[in-house]
């Protein structure tokens, strides 16, 4: 009797996660990777902020809960700051988890290549032309759009430069720092997450327009670091530029699903899609053993991702005063009730806001 094969192009978070749930059905997949091991990226934190996902609540209790895969973060995110050029905002809420990613101890992707027992071929040189002829299924989750715009059609909404650095100091490691001020990321934003209590990541991300290649990016991260009130010294330095933020009209194309940053990247508001990236994976792995459809499954996340792109788009067009109104309602009684609100759909509701803030409003102002 013939058994259907299944091939995963990329073993990040999207394709790790779809090896999982094959090899709990018994399927046969063989995972491919073209870097020397899963975790064979530069060590940062990201967050999992528990409003900004809404397809799922406590998506570590979830996935333990639905899929037996266990998972843990870094720390709990205790308490957000938010700073804007004159204001602050301090949120003391459980907010949702640091994660950590790539080349860091008890990073997501080392956790997940623990959970695989099939080998993973590293350090993969097989094209998706040639996965595509030889499998039944093949689920491109290699973290790039790039690919899919070889087989579909991939809208980038916005293309991100980023720049950032491990810094050592003293940290809680369960308070998180978010800048909004154009003076260090124009158009976008700026973020502190701690490893630990020792050591913390730090970054800058704003979007790649024309218009904003007049802005030297190394002089928008000394504003950062310039303005930072403590002593901290820098580990390691990481730039990224031209990361594309879209997303594909379709979940397939003939016997490939797109998966991960493959489908959907990140979502476009403090653009961090672990738990999309996580979900798809599942998702795809789970209509290939036939237990659910693909599409169907996703429509919540898709739902997510143009929700959060319309409240970027509306960040976007903020100058520093409209930030500054925006962080002095986050430490109102209505700001705060937001955060512990859990049948708010906060991406929703803060587009529709902050479509009122900026009305009538003049262009950004750096």
């Amino acid at each position: 009797m013939y058994a259907m094969r299944a091939a995963i192009m990329g073993a990040g978070l999207s394709g790790l996660c779809c090896a999982y749930i094959l090899e709990k059905y018994g399927y046969h997949f063989d995972i491919y990777e073209n870097r020397s091991c899963a975790e064979d990226r530069f060590a940062d934190c990201e967050m999992i902020m528990e409003l900004l996902n809404q397809p799922v609540r406590d998506i570590f209790s979830f996935l333990a809960r639905e899929y037996g895969l266990y998972l843990k973060a870094a720390n709990v995110i205790n308490k957000i700051v938010i700073k804007s050029q004159k204001e602050t905002a301090e949120i003391p809420a459980f907010a949702g988890y640091i994660t950590v990613r790539g080349n860091y101890e008890d990073s997501l992707e080392k956790q997940l290549a623990s959970n695989i027992k099939r080998k993973i071929y590293y350090g993969s040189e097989k094209t998706l032309e040639e996965l595509k002829k030889y499998y039944d299924y093949v689920v491109l989750a290699s973290g790039d759009g790039s690919y899919t715009e070889n087989v579909r059609k991939y809208t980038t909404h916005i293309p991100l430069n980023i720049r950032g650095a491990t810094i050592e100091g003293d940290f809680d490691p369960h308070t998180v720092i978010v800048w909004l001020n154009n003076n260090f990321a124009p158009q976008g934003y700026s973020y502190l997450i701690p490893f630990n209590q020792q050591e913390a990541n730090i970054a800058i991300i704003y979007p790649d327009y024309e218009h904003n290649k007049k802005y030297y990016i190394d002089r928008l991260w000394d504003n950062l670091l310039n303005s930072l009130n403590f002593r901290f010294h820098t580990i390691n330095n990481f730039l990224i530029t031209d990361y594309k933020v879209g997303i594909a009209d379709k979940l397939r194309a003939d016997n490939i699903l797109f998966a991960g940053n493959c489908y959907c990247s990140g979502i476009p508001f403090l653009g961090f899609g672990q738990v999309s990236a996580i979900l798809s994976g599942i998702y795809a792995g789970l209509d290939i053993c036939e237990k659910t459809r693909y599409e169907s499954r996703m429509r919540k996340l898709k739902n997510s991702y143009y929700y959060s792109l319309s409240l970027k788009r509306e960040m976007e067009k903020m100058n520093n005063k409209q930030f500054d109104k925006i962080v002095k309602l986050l430490r109102s009684p209505l700001g705060r009730t937001m955060f512990h609100s859990k049948g708010l759909s906060l991406l929703k509701y803060a587009a529709a806001v902050s479509s009122i803030l900026t009305r009538h409003d003049s262009p950004p102002s750096h």
